[in-house]
């Protein structure tokens, strides 16, 4: 469904059965899989983009913003085996946090078969040693079991409760540093 078999793409990440680049705006159809999974809108947020063109104009303000403003954004996770796009898997940078954090959504077919570890593990090693960052949080709302035990598999500690801007229930606020 959401394929990419370009041989023009430059992969930035790898792992063994993933790639992982930089969301653009080829990826509407992706994203806007991602953004309307039951299982995203339930435990991360519904943010109401229902079309390609506004998953189009969501990136550009989104994705691509983060990459110009900070180097760092979510990266589209493809399958190795017959490149198809599966998910997101990256570093965001919230006001109301002093530090990026890891963030990840995968296709329901997908889900289950680890990729979102690998996927994850590969970022926290890039935010480590080609980006430099120092401290890494994640936010997950405090029923989200699956993604707070891959964040605690990751070597993420809770810290607190946090409540975002325009939100009304907590979450959770995971961190670690990434230097010795």
């Amino acid at each position: 469904m959401h394929e990419n078999r370009k041989s023009d793409v430059n992969w930035l990440i790898e792992t063994e059965r993933l790639r992982l680049r930089p969301v653009t705006v080829r990826d509407t159809e992706l994203m806007l899989a991602v953004w309307n999974d039951p299982a995203f809108i339930r435990n991360v947020s519904d943010r109401g983009i229902r079309t390609v063109e506004q998953a189009r104009e969501a990136i550009e303000s989104g994705a691509q913003k983060l990459f110009e403003d900070y180097g760092y954004g979510p990266y589209c996770m493809s399958l190795k085996s017959d490149e198809t796009m599966i998910g997101i898997c990256g570093l965001f940078k919230r006001e109301n946090l002093d530090d990026p954090d890891i963030g990840f959504g995968v296709l329901p077919d997908y889900c289950g078969k680890g990729y979102a570890v690998e996927a994850a593990k590969a970022v926290v090693e890039y935010a480590r040693n080609d980006l430099g960052i120092g401290v890494l949080t994640a936010i997950v709302s405090p029923t989200n079991a699956p993604s707070i035990g891959l964040i605690q598999k990751l070597g993420l500690t809770f810290d607190q409760m946090i409540t975002m801007p325009g939100e009304e229930k907590a979450i959770c606020l995971y961190s670690m540093a990434l230097t010795d």
